[in-house]
């Protein structure tokens, strides 16, 4: 569904992409995705470039997306809010309150660039996919923003005091995350409290980084490495 952006009655959220039915954005929960156009980080493997941009000439208006998901009450358990990244826009709550009015579970997928945002939205949230990059002191690595390791960590804080529950993954390509650099990120994680970690593979669908699309091959699979570590986690798994 695209269509030129209007701005819905309640609610301004900029809406770049919707699925109407998913499996996969929060494992267990047959979810819509709503994702959220704009994004403050470059990182070199996003799948998802057309939505870095605040603002995109292919927006859907909050009201077809309101439309759609009155059509699936009672058909679909969630809806999760992806991206971009969601906390970059101020209309989120309003949005999440509106979609929870219908019966809906609320999901979140962030790269916890804005930790106030995301302190202020969790109240209204089920479940948060919560990407983890690099080791925290290497994060500009992989973001190409100084500082963002600090935003992401302090985000990661707040979501294990909060109780909500979660999943935190990290998504590996070899010439962003080596071996060494991944087991040391998974212990940090672990000291710190995660419970639920998972890896995954880079893809290279969407990525327009032809360099890091030619250097994804692994001399060691992401099952293999992540022997090294898996036992430090409650619930732990590798994708693609």
């Amino acid at each position: 569904m695209r269509g030129r952006f209007s701005p819905g009655i309640d609610c301004m959220l900029r809406v770049g992409g919707l699925t109407p039915l998913s499996s996969t954005d929060w494992p267990g929960q047959l979810s819509a995705v709503v994702f959220c156009q704009g994004c403050p980080w470059r990182c070199g493997y996003c799948h998802n470039p057309g939505l870095i941009p605040v603002q995109a000439d292919t927006e859907i208006a909050w009201d077809e997306v309101m439309a759609l998901l009155r059509r699936r009450q009672g058909l679909l358990d969630a809806v999760v809010f992806s991206g971009g990244e969601p906390t970059l826009q101020v209309a989120l709550p309003d949005a999440m309150r509106e979609v929870r009015a219908l019966g809906f579970k609320i999901g979140l997928h962030t790269g916890g660039m804005y930790p106030r945002r995301l302190e202020a939205v969790l109240p209204w949230v089920d479940w948060v996919g919560l990407d983890v990059k690099a080791p925290f002191e290497a994060y500009a690595g992989v973001t190409g923003v100084d500082g963002s390791g600090a935003r992401a960590l302090e985000s990661l804080q707040q979501l294990l005091a909060s109780g909500v529950d979660y999943e935190v993954r990290t998504t590996v390509h070899p010439e962003l995350l080596d071996d060494v650099a991944l087991a040391t990120l998974a212990r940090d994680l672990a000291a710190r409290g995660v419970k639920r970690y998972v890896v995954q593979a880079f893809r290279p669908q969407g990525c327009q980084d032809a360099k890091l699309c030619a250097t994804a091959t692994r001399t060691r699979s992401l099952h293999e490495t992540s022997n090294d570590f898996a036992g430090l986690f409650d619930d732990f798994s590798v994708r693609g």
